[in-house]
């Protein structure tokens, strides 16, 4: 999935900005604790309502990219099909392997990435997870996020076998080799086409770069981030300095500062299409670090709204579904992907 010759770009049929709005929809657990089989509740899928108040100010269609624990119980499941039956959202797959049967391998942080299981193992899971989704919501998912950005070079194969059309499990310029997971560093925020005949699109989270020296990009933010920047707190230095920084488009510890330089910068590189993300469990306090009291759902909740009135209003952008950006982009024919 992420060898450079394999990927061909996608470009947009206009100069429109696009924002896709996913939602990784997953159980609660302790983010600083080992993962456990035993963790699959999902009471916070009560709460996905709060967003959509803001959603429909902006006629905002999101994908909840859903997990195991989610769809094969009422808890999870009916919250979000009562919002997929009116209309107001779409699905898609996120698997998170710890929780999805087949239960064949140990628990651990290795195995937590589905791109490093093995193959079969990896197809079984998705498998699974798909086919109880369309069992639950009467409609095959065909959009993919792997739990943890875990795709790999498996990951391809299985998503053409099964029927997808886009995945979104791209952490673009981030290496977490050390954390045992994938290798994104070369792949930029673009979107860009893969596969046996490059009919998946891949629609990377929008990570990106701004300051003054963003032009040297990953090349020199992977330099600082070396041991000695570290210690000397080198990127932190550049940040405030105006010089370098890396920013995630999502509301989940990103301010609306920080939202708008991303934006600027990704824009004026050529970037249209755009992905803002954070998980369901925020919507409820006490379930990630970003989002821990009522007080900070809604500063939380406002990130949400100040970005979408600067996409949609400063900008002139629109919300896009992953099929509409699939349609709204073109394969070329040369060049290659940011």
């Amino acid at each position: 999935m992420f060898r450079k010759d394999q990927r061909k770009p996608a470009r947009s049929a206009d100069d429109t900005p696009l924002l896709m709005v996913l939602v990784d929809t997953e159980e609660e657990f302790d983010w600083s604790r080992p993962l456990a089989r035993k963790n699959t509740g999902v009471t916070a899928m009560r709460a996905q309502h709060r967003a959509h108040r803001i959603f429909e100010k902006y006629g905002i269609t999101p994908i909840y990219v859903a997990d195991y624990p989610v769809v094969s119980t009422d808890d999870g499941a009916l919250p979000l099909k009562e919002l997929f039956d009116d209309g107001k959202c779409l699905i898609g797959a996120h698997l998170h392997p710890w929780v999805n049967p087949p239960f064949d391998e140990p628990v651990c942080n290795y195995n937590s990435y589905p791109g490093n299981l093995p193959a079969a193992l990896e197809r079984q899971k998705l498998t699974v997870l798909t086919e109880a989704i369309a069992e639950r919501f009467g409609e095959k998912p065909v959009v993919y996020k792997a739990g943890r950005y875990g795709a790999g070079f498996n990951t391809t194969g299985t998503l053409e076998a099964l029927g997808y059309r886009i995945d979104t499990s791209v952490l673009s310029h981030t290496d977490l080799r050390a954390e045992e997971g994938p290798d994104f560093s070369a792949c930029g925020a673009a979107p860009y086409w893969f596969g046996t005949d490059h009919q998946l699109l891949e629609i990377p989270m929008s990570v990106g770069f701004a300051g003054l020296l963003r032009g040297a990009g990953a090349d020199l933010y992977h330099r600082l981030n070396g041991a000695r920047g570290l210690k000397f707190h080198i990127p932190g230095i550049f940040a405030r300095l105006g010089l370098l920084e890396r920013i995630t488009l999502t509301p989940e510890g990103i301010t609306p500062q920080e939202h708008r330089r991303l934006t600027g910068a990704m824009l004026a590189d050529g970037h249209r299409v755009f992905s803002f993300t954070y998980h369901s469990p925020s919507l409820a306090p006490g379930n990630t670090p970003y989002v821990t009291s009522e007080r900070d759902l809604a500063a939380f909740l406002d990130r949400f709204e100040r970005y979408f009135d600067y996409f949609m209003g400063e900008l002139g952008g629109r919300p896009a579904t992953p099929l509409e950006i699939r349609e709204a982009v073109l394969p070329a024919t040369t060049g290659e992907p940011d």
